[in-house]
């Protein structure tokens, strides 16, 4: 079981400073002065931004308001990816604060989920964690827990409360000794340059011979060019909540203290953009 609470405590209070400035096309009765944030790496934009839509209400008509979203150079965000999966992706090699820009009209259907209330975000979360415990567990665990340990874990999110989250969040990181750790590994690996939103397979945290598979042997199997082989030079950052874990980690250590709440590891791989020598 996860055990290791510094590096649970560390991802769940991981910060992106970040402002958020109105599109200039949007029509305001006075100039929109940019708002400044915190977000947090393992919410999601439309639950924690309530802030930012009352700070841009106050220049706008109610009839130039539609639903707000989000983009950043050009590419409309997905709120149902974790803030921190979206910063990684598209923004980790800029300077900070991130700059988000902020919508109220021409919401991009083809690219973006519609999110009218928190009860939607609430779905997508369940319907992760649930998904991610018929990979761990068969479903045993997320079954056994009543509507009111379900309503625990979303609104420890929510509320930003990590002890009343781990209370029962560690209920889904247990699994029998002798197994050696969960029956597969809730993982998606992300990538800027696809068209495939990201790569979701059955991958199993031990091997048939009964040793650990580590973050390399996953990649090796899923995503094989992003791994450095010797004499070449690095092409890619594999990155997880902002850092880069050693590829010898091994993937249950990974899965029980970097996943996100909806208990998936989101694993980000980005080009390097090598500069010429000069």
């Amino acid at each position: 079981m996860a055990d290791d609470k510094d590096v649970l405590r560390d991802v769940w209070f991981g910060r992106i400073p970040t402002c958020f400035t109105l599109n200039q096309d949007e029509v305001t009765e006075r100039e929109a002065e940019p708002y400044y944030l915190l977000l947090p790496r393992v919410s999601y934009l439309t639950l924690v931004t309530d802030k930012v839509k009352k700070h841009f209400l106050k220049v706008m008509r109610a009839e130039d308001v539609e639903e707000m979203w989000f983009e950043y150079e050009g590419t409309p965000l997905k709120w149902h990816y974790p803030i921190g999966v979206l910063f990684d992706l598209h923004a980790s090699n800029n300077v900070l604060p991130w700059s988000i820009t902020v919508h109220f009209k021409n919401f991009p259907d083809h690219d973006l989920l519609h999110c009218p209330s928190n009860s939607v975000i609430e779905a997508h979360f369940m319907s992760s964690i649930k998904e991610a415990d018929a990979l761990k567990h068969k479903s045993q665990v997320v079954n056994d827990m009543q509507k009111k340990d379900h309503k625990q874990l979303w609104m420890g999110l929510q509320n930003d409360k990590f002890d009343q989250f781990w209370a029962m969040n560690r209920k889904l990181m247990e699994y029998p000794t002798e197994d050696g750790g969960f029956r597969y590994i809730p993982f998606r690996i992300y990538q800027t340059m696809s068209d495939r939103p990201f790569i979701q397979k059955l991958f199993r945290p031990v091997s048939p011979e009964g040793s650990a598979h580590s973050l390399g042997d996953l990649l090796k199997e899923m995503y094989p060019d992003a791994i450095t082989n010797d004499g070449e030079q690095k092409r890619y950052q594999v990155v997880i909540h902002g850092i880069e874990p050693l590829l010898e980690t091994p993937l249950q250590w990974l899965s029980e203290h970097l996943s996100h709440p909806d208990n998936f590891l989101h694993i980000c791989v980005i080009p390097l953009t090598h500069q010429p020598a000069g």
